[in-house]
């Protein structure tokens, strides 16, 4: 009966819609008969439906675990179908705006009357009796305007646009049902206080959802449709009392529509108002994390993936409803985050900034800095806040970076390794060196530098025999600039740039002698990946932030890791294990953090910044220290940072205070549920058990070949079984290099060996070690990097 009511008045709205429009326009347009025909014709040929474009919503991000912490949007909007709102609220705004919407074809001839009679008396148009049908096609109109002149055109108080309107209106109601009608007028509709649309209208006023609205609350929201700013709650005590008497206004209606009871309407008068204002922050400024939205926010407006233009990425975004699925781990966010506010004030000069990156994924867990984001007083350049992306590179927001100093060390000792250096391998240091010769960049170009004095950083290293070992753990600067030398510039460079190094401002490396000391400026996020990649046993994954697009229609998209195998896993194995020295032999002497951990800490002479990059199997992370002003001009010497004085700050000051090694040693503690933690292990992370209960002890290959002959260290035939004994001689030191295989051994598992005679590694020094030599080869060596290997993983 509904349909068939439709029906009919559509067919009634079709004929009395040219007489009532020029009824309507009788008070303006003179000459009778001939405009009133004409303009009767205009509703017998219709135009099609209004041309809809997808309504603007918000996009939000969520974190690893589900939980909103930005978003953005154009209109404060999340539209939701007729089903998922509340039966009164629909009838709420039936009754006050168009109580025969369901009678009627577009057009309320009845509405329409009585705007004629009050148009005829002031000689213009003063009430339109619009229906809801004609509201909706406004705001369609509006909504879609690409321009602020279609927009204008819209909205202007003519008869043209009302005429326009009435013709769409019949046009929309010979396309869509009643309900979807009124289900796209729900959506579309402004209801003050920056919500559009009744889902974030409840969200705002009465923070709740559409669908669970009360008769009071859906009388509200439906008194606030005629008069949205006027009416706006969040604007005063005289806008809500304005408000409420709209609200009382639509209980009346209803009573009178005997939609409800007079009783109803009564009680529902005498209740306040009950606004619960949402706040609806948008944009990162006003985001918990700031720095991360940002991340996020500028790889979708500068990734090609997500739309050809900027203007379409950028629209998308604002306008696209998308739900965006990150990585960031709020657990180790905040550990990052209290670890740099217990050192350095957001007052400073000085600045930290943290990155996290989880090894063979890439996924970014956390971004923190010291400062906190937004515009200082005044937009002062130097103050508690910046706007800058402290811990990202230019692209995503970030500043110009700082050198990297000696974690830059670490490249270099991976392209030596991959060359066939050995452990214990090394060479006499003097107390100074010219880079004069044997420098050439990656074009072949000569590129010394003789009038340079590189002189070991201060409390970093010191002159004298030193192994590769010695040298990386007391970051000695002269062997490394020898190791460089003897490597290849160049190599070092391609090795860098294979794990993933790139300068914060995106030009390219530069390829100087001191390459290797870090002269190049970097970002926490970028030096935080090239470690994970040595957690990874070699495998660069880009950095990540978005694991997954939810789109307005409900369709995924998953975001994989971009991985690849850059270096073997061997090479990558004895990286660690030389690394793993500088907690217990180095810089870092005295910080264990409990569980299997490696790291570089970085200084650059004059001070002009100090780094610190370390990982676990299950988390990179790197931070960044320096002044904000300038490093050059501002270096890190007689300065107070947070409530401390430090006569210089270097890369090993900094050691033990990261939200790494506070997120690493909170690994193995249970959560509330009793359940591991999302990088954590149940049976006690940090010891050696434990550890290989996270990773399962594998057979150890070489070449694809299992190793299960004869072999050093007492092997016979078959390793399963073999009780634990020394897994190499002290002259049998473990080769770095790939043809030995050695380094997949599992702990507490002797290593079998298979292969040709002539690959096994042999105790031969390299370069005339002397005493460092030496000592090396009497060290026992149950790896030198070897019997640990597979903590790195499988």
């Amino acid at each position: 009966m509904t349909v068939l009511r439709s029906v009919g008045a559509l067919g009634l709205a079709g004929a009395l819609g040219g007489v009532l429009a020029a009824a309507l326009a009788a008070p303006l347009v003179g000459g009778g008969g001939l405009a009133a025909m004409s303009v009767t014709n205009t509703f017998v040929d219709l135009p099609p439906a209004p041309r809809e474009e997808p309504l603007a919503q918000v996009t939000r991000l969520l974190d690893k675990d589900g939980r909103p912490f930005a978003q953005f949007y154009e209109a404060n909007r999340t539209a939701v179908r007729l089903g998922a709102v509340a039966p009164v609220m629909r009838r709420a705004i039936v009754a006050i705006e168009d109580a025969r919407f369901y009678e009627h074809g577009g057009l309320d001839v009845r509405g329409t009357l009585r705007a004629l009679l009050t148009n005829t008396q002031a000689g213009g148009i003063r009430q339109g009796g619009s229906s809801l049908t004609q509201q909706l096609v406004k705001n369609i109109l509006v909504e879609s305007a690409r321009s602020d002149a279609e927009r204008d055109r819209a909205r202007a108080p003519n008869l043209a646009r009302k005429i326009t309107e009435l013709r769409l209106a019949l046009a929309l109601e010979k396309k869509y049902r009643k309900d979807e009608i009124l289900e796209r007028y729900l959506n579309i509709a402004y209801f003050g206080a920056g919500a559009h649309g009744v889902e974030a209208a409840a969200r705002r006023f009465f923070s709740t959802s559409a669908s669970r609205l009360t008769l009071t609350q859906a009388a509200t929201l439906a008194g606030a449709v005629r008069m949205p700013y006027s009416t706006d709650p969040s604007l005063g005590q005289e806008h809500r009392e304005r408000l409420k008497m709209r609200r009382d206004l639509v209980l009346d209606r209803m009573a009178g529509l005997k939609q409800i009871t007079q009783q109803e309407a009564a009680s529902g008068k005498a209740a306040p108002l009950g606004i619960r204002l949402r706040p609806e922050p948008g944009g990162c400024a006003q985001s918990e994390y700031p720095f991360y939205c940002m991340y996020v926010q500028r790889e979708l407006l500068s990734n090609p993936v997500f739309g050809n233009t900027e203007r379409e990425r950028q629209r998308r975004m604002a306008r696209g409803g998308l739900t965006i699925r990150t990585s960031l781990d709020p657990i180790a966010q905040r550990a990052a985050e209290r670890a740099i506010r217990e050192h350095v004030s957001p007052e400073d000069t000085e600045v930290a900034a943290e990155a996290m990156v989880e090894p063979r994924t890439g996924r970014i867990r956390a971004m923190a800095a010291s400062k906190r984001f937004g515009r200082n007083p005044g937009n002062r350049k130097n103050g508690p806040k910046t706007t800058f992306n402290l811990p990202a590179d230019v692209a995503h927001g970030g500043g110009q970076g700082f050198q990297a100093g000696s974690t830059f060390k670490v490249f270099t000792l991976a392209t030596a390794l991959q060359q066939g250096w050995r452990f214990g391998d090394g060479f006499q240091t003097p107390g100074s060196l010219v880079p004069g010769q044997g420098y050439r960049d990656c074009s072949g170009k000569p590129v010394n530098d003789p009038n340079t004095r590189v002189l070991n950083a201060s409390g970093e290293g010191e002159g004298g025999p030193h192994s590769i070992e010695t040298g990386t753990w007391k970051s000695v600067n002269i062997f490394y600039m020898m190791l460089e030398r003897k490597v290849g510039l160049c190599n070092v460079v391609r090795m860098a740039r294979t794990l993933g190094a790139t300068r914060a401002d995106g030009e390219p490396l530069k390829e100087v002698p001191t390459f290797t000391l870090g002269v190049n400026e970097m970002d926490p996020v970028t030096v935080a990946a090239s470690f994970a990649a040595f957690a990874a046993r070699g495998q660069y994954c880009r950095p990540l932030a978005i694991v997954e697009i939810v789109g307005r229609d409900g369709r995924r998209t998953h975001v994989p890791p971009s991985c690849e195998q850059v270096i073997e896993r061997p090479i990558a194995d004895a990286v660690n294990h030389v690394l793993e020295g500088v907690f217990d032999k180095g810089t870092m002497k005295g910080q264990s953090i409990g569980r299997p951990a490696a790291g570089k800490t970085g200084t650059n002479n004059g001070y002009t910044s100090a780094w610190f990059a370390g990982y676990t199997p299950h988390l990179a992370a790197a931070v960044s220290v320096g002044d904000i002003r300038g490093s050059y001009r501002f270096p890190l010497q007689g300065v107070q940072i947070g409530d401390r004085y430090y006569g210089s700050v270097q890369g090993r000051r900094c050691r033990g205070r990261s939200g790494w090694s506070r997120w690493g040693r909170r690994c193995g503690v249970r959560s509330r549920a009793g359940s591991p933690g999302p990088t954590c292990h149940a049976s006690g992370a940090g010891t050696r058990r434990g550890w290989r209960r996270r990773w399962p002890r594998r057979s150890a290959r070489s070449g694809g070949t299992t190793r299960s002959g004869g072999g050093p260290g007492g092997c016979s035939s078959g390793c399963s079984g073999r009780a634990p004994g020394r897994l190499w001689s002290g002259r049998r030191r473990a080769s770095a290099s790939a043809r030995t295989g050695c380094s997949a051994a599992c702990p507490r598992t002797a290593p079998c060996w298979n292969g040709p005679a002539a690959a096994r590694p042999t105790g031969r020094p390299r370069g005339g070690v002397t005493g460092a030599g030496r000592e090396a080869r009497r060290r026992p060596s149950g790896l030198p990097g070897v019997s640990r290997s597979c903590r790195w993983g499988p």
